[in-house]
């Protein structure tokens, strides 16, 4: 800019604004007053300069923007500082606007701060925010009623239907209570539920807020939830049929009802309210129907010991009650149910006395596990019927949304798979043979306690058509059809087969990683040694030891050697005919034990009835699944390798509604290719057309099957199918009395009139007559031919030699029986057997190696678990259908 351009310097005086000032004084105007100009006493320099608005059109264009940054007026989302119009120094706030009802950004506030609320804020926020809560809860307290114990007990039947659509049987909605007068329930009772569950009932408001936090913390993880923790909160959610969802919203009114019931009911009445609504097992709801279910006595007349064993059952009869609960879940068995139970009655007595609810001398009296009444049924759930609705209240339990309270309410209508005319004909089929055969007033010392078990599954489907749990589910309370813990012998050798046509022998010259990769797939013309007392090798071909260094000695069938000195070599299909131990026990070990496990798992069984699975007999059926598995397992094969999971519902329906359909979580799966499947079948129509079943055998119609015999001669099975029918009978001997508390298998020798029972003998009769009369009427069905498979293992000149047994092989020097007849009458006596492998004592008999332990039995029998910890773990209820986790 030019020199001459530029503005001259002001004087120090002021200059020109000094001049008109100078001019106003002189000519007698009053200058405005600083609220009418907006002008600031604040002083600047030394000077003291006073700044004011330039008349007062300038002082209104100031006045307008002060608003309008106060309002959110100008430029929009900014507010002008105040003191910045025209004429106005910096800092300088503009005059004042209309003041806000919230000032919220605040005004008058730079930066960051003016999102910072004031203390008024802050504390209006709070009450507003507490006043709204206070509201609310007074509503949800003034709309709540407090629950009436009577109408508790409402309920309507379950009907259920056979697979044509016909009913079945309409119960399980006569829910069994009786409500009585708090005088009625014995003070013992009180005490034990207080001691146990609550002990601040007498004192306390009623609702446990951390128990309410713990729920609200755990639904919102996704976890399970939990229950009020309270007495009161527990008789409220009993009494709160109208719902018995685990939401939020439930919670938060179970929380309402709860404060209300203990602000405005008396203790005595929620403590009968809570007694005479919880449900104590069997049916039985409140504290009467309790006492006549386990004791046959009423509730009054109840001493300390019954009283905290009822309260012991309060936390879950299916976890507490004696009797077991394994439809619902084979972890409660009747052995662990009774243990659980027996620990917190002991408990529970130790807490009354601690609490000084009941005197230790008192307490001292109660040494022993007071007496349970057997479960008693329904009249309607007589026969078979009881076993029926009680596989398919299981599954329903197990397979649905639908909660055990919901189920015993009823209303539902439940659509099973079972077929009314194969249900009929399996009992008869039991029946007759039990008629004929089983004479207990005869032989008491071995006819007693014989026990049969059957189930039969749709291949095509995985329906159970059809089952038979025992003599009368009114009488005998276990299932058998679902779980036993009978061990099922050589019926888990095409398992082995099975896994050696999938992944094959590993080869002994690679190393353990290579090995498993690069494996042979094993044809059933494959070689294999039937030797008696074999040496038993890993894959390497080192001599197998258990852990106390002894070698294993796999006997046969009643010690006799297979096959041609001295090699004593058969093929799978001659060894599988005849059920030679050895040579499925050495093949499982060439193929691997875990394989032989996926085979079994990847055909239908459970894991947790697999037994012993690092052992070498567990080749040979020390496992124990129930006949409910077992049938399905063999239908995978009847349906070249498809595995469907078994399954007794269909449909289920409430009021017009479908609640669950089995269609849409029907998911087959691609068990085996049908390479392997049709080939295991081949071998199995052999065991029945020439071998240990032929017994089994249909005129005119395709079977494949296996027999299966354990050592000790304590479980005889038979498991065969046709293209259409899979089905399992197995037979033992068990004392079950009270309620299964000692589930204890007992020897067959001599039961039946027979020296020993063979899976050939009573179990493949019934299955012959069973099967003759369900498939009448069903058009006979070829199995598919198999095609070649795998190479041949251990190949020799002539692959298929026809067995002999040697004498130099058995310990009798009578003669030996032919493989066929070693399988109908073997006659080895119970102290010639080795029942225990892993015994110090235990050697081998007719071996010619000193130092080795035998095993093994009759066809092909197994001895019980490899060790007593292994018997321990086992536990004998996971082979049932449910199974567990999914069934």
């Amino acid at each position: 800019m030019s020199e001459h351009r530029r503005k001259p310097p002001q004087p120090q005086g002021g200059g020109r604004a000094a001049a008109r000032r100078g001019q106003s004084a002189s000519s007698g105007r009053r200058a405005a007053p600083r609220g009418a100009t907006g002008s600031l006493s604040d002083t600047y320099g030394s000077g003291g300069e006073e700044t004011q608005y330039e008349g007062r059109a300038a002082a209104r264009r100031a006045a307008q923007r002060s608003t309008g940054a106060g309002t959110g007026g100008g430029r929009r989302g900014t507010a002008e500082p105040a003191g910045r119009g025209p004429g106005r120094g910096r800092g300088h706030p503009a005059p004042p606007g209309k003041k806000r009802f919230i000032d919220y950004p605040r005004v008058g506030k730079y930066g960051a701060m003016r999102w910072v609320p004031s203390w008024r804020q802050v504390t209006g926020l709070f009450i507003g925010f507490f006043g709204c809560l206070v509201a609310a809860a007074g509503i949800g307290y003034a709309v709540v009623a407090v629950p009436d114990p009577a109408q508790a007990a409402t309920a309507q039947n379950n009907v259920y239907y056979w697979s044509d659509g016909s009913q079945m049987v309409a119960t399980g909605g006569e829910v069994n209570r009786q409500i009585i007068a708090y005088e009625k329930i014995p003070k013992e009772m009180r005490y034990a539920v207080m001691s146990a569950e609550n002990k601040t009932f007498e004192t306390d408001s009623g609702v446990d807020p951390m128990g309410i936090a713990r729920a609200v913390v755990n639904m919102a993880k996704g976890g399970q939830t939990q229950g009020g923790s309270t007495i009161t909160q527990q008789y409220v959610k009993n009494a709160m049929l109208d719902d018995q969802s685990q939401t939020l919203s439930r919670k938060v009114k179970e929380l309402f009802i709860s404060v209300k019931v203990g602000t405005s009911v008396e203790k005595e009445e929620i403590m009968r309210g809570y007694l005479n609504t919880a449900y104590y097992g069997r049916g039985a709801y409140g504290i009467q129907a309790a006492a006549r279910t386990y004791f046959g006595k009423d509730a009054d007349e109840l001493n300390a010991s019954q009283c905290s064993f009822l309260a012991a059952v309060l936390k879950g009869a299916t976890y507490f009650d004696p009797a077991g609960a394994t439809s619902i879940d084979p972890a409660a068995s009747a052995q662990a149910n009774l243990k659980r139970a027996r620990e917190r009655w002991s408990w529970i007595l130790d807490e009354m006395v601690k609490d000084k609810h009941l005197p230790a001398t008192e307490r001292a009296k109660y040494t022993e596990f007071p007496k349970i009444q057997s479960p008693r049924s329904n009249a309607q759930l007589g026969g078979q019927i009881g076993y029926l609705v009680d596989t398919a209240k299981g599954y329903i339990l197990n397979n649905t949304d639908i909660t055990q309270k919901k189920l015993e309410q009823g209303g539902y209508e439940i659509h099973t798979t079972f077929d009314k005319n194969k249900v009929k004909e399996l009992e008869k089929a039991v029946a007759k043979v039990r008629k004929e055969n089983i004479k207990p007033d005869l032989r008491p010392d071995t006819d007693t306690h014989v026990q049969f078990g059957g189930a039969s599954v749709n291949p095509e489907s995985g329906a159970i058509e059809a089952i038979y749990g025992g003599v009368d589910a009114t009488k005998h309370f276990t299932n058998n059809a679902d779980v036993t813990g009978a061990q099922v012998g050589s019926t888990f050798k095409p398992f082995v087969l099975a896994a050696a046509m999938t992944w094959g022998k590993r080869d002994p010259d690679l190393g353990e990683t290579q090995a498993q990769d690069e494996r042979t797939i094993v044809s059933p013309r494959s070689l294999y040694s039937g030797k008696n007392n074999l040496k038993i090798k890993d894959y390497k071909g080192d001599i197998w030891t258990n852990e106390e260094n002894k070698e294993w000695l796999q006997a046969n069938d009643d010690d006799a050697s297979y096959g041609s000195p001295p090699k004593y070599q058969i093929d799978l299909r001659e060894a599988m005919r005849v059920s030679a131990n050895s040579a499925f026990v050495q093949l499982g070990m060439d193929v691997g034990l875990d394989r032989v496990k996926e085979a079994a798992l990847e055909a239908g069984l459970k894991e947790g009835s697999l037994t012993g699975t690092s052992y070498p007999s567990f080749s040979i059926g020390i496992s124990d699944p129930s006949a409910i598995r077992m049938a399905g397992s063999y239908a995978t094969f009847a349906a070249s390798g498809k595995q469907n999971e078994p399954f007794s519902v269909k449909t289920v329906e409430y009021e017009g509604l479908t609640m669950f359909d089995h269609d849409d979580i029907a998911d087959p799966k691609r068990a085996f290719t049908t390479e392997v499947a049709d080939n295991v079948t081949d071998v199995l129509k052999t065991v029945v057309d020439e071998g240990t079943g032929s017994s089994a055998q249909l005129p005119g119609r395709e079977v494949a099957g296996k027999t299966g015999t354990t050592d000790g001669n304590k479980s005889a099975w038979f498991v065969g199918y046709t293209p259409q029918l899979s089905t399992a009978i197995s037979m033992y001997r068990m004392d079950d009395d009270e309620a299964n508390k000692n589930r204890t298998f007992l020897e067959m020798y001599g039961t039946g009139g027979q020296a020993t029972i063979h899976g050939a003998s009573f179990p493949a009769e019934i299955w012959h007559d069973y099967m003759e009369d369900a498939l009448k009427g069903v058009p006979p069905k070829a199995f598919p031919e198999p095609e070649p498979i795998g190479e041949i293992v251990n190949e020799e000149p002539d692959p298929t030699p026809n067995p002999t047994v040697t004498e130099s092989e058995k310990e009798s020097p009578e003669p030996s029986p032919s493989p066929t007849e070693s399988e109908i009458l073997p006659s080895p006596s119970p102290s010639e057997t080795c029942t225990n492998p892993f015994d110090p004592t235990c050697q081998a008999t007719g071996g010619t190696d000193p130092g080795g332990t035998a095993t093994g039995g009759v066809d092909g029998g197994v001895t019980p678990a490899p060790t007593e910890s292994e018997e321990d773990t086992r536990g004998n209820q996971n082979g049932g259908f449910l199974g567990g986790p999914s069934g």
